[in-house]
């Protein structure tokens, strides 16, 4: 398993209606590539000198082959179709190697 991570530090004044769009347009859009099997949106619990709220939106992939392909050929025009907040985020990304994962009772 491969995760592409998108940490984006928002706005304050945009927080709600970003989280909205994200939920109900961008994800489903990267979900549609199917390169993806899921998305999961968490808040950073830090405070940041600069302001606003940090997420971390975590794109599960079956490998990185697949999360790959998307980056190089999918992800500029699902960015370009989908980029209403640009300029009011600050974003970077990151890929992770699922190395092990063990399910337990939380």
């Amino acid at each position: 398993m491969y995760i592409y991570n998108v940490t984006t530090n928002v706005n304050d004044e945009i927080k709600f209606d970003w989280l909205f769009w994200m939920k109900q347009t961008f994800i489903p859009a990267m979900l549609a590539s199917g390169k993806f099997k899921k998305a999961i949106i968490s808040q950073v619990l830090v405070e940041e000198d600069m302001g606003g709220i940090t997420y971390s939106t975590q794109y599960i992939a079956e490998n990185k082959t697949f999360a790959d392909h998307f980056i190089q050929n999918e992800l500029e025009a699902v960015l370009t179709e989908h980029s209403k907040f640009k300029g009011s985020c600050v974003d970077f990304s990151t890929g992770l190697q699922v190395i092990s994962q063990i399910d337990g009772e939380v």
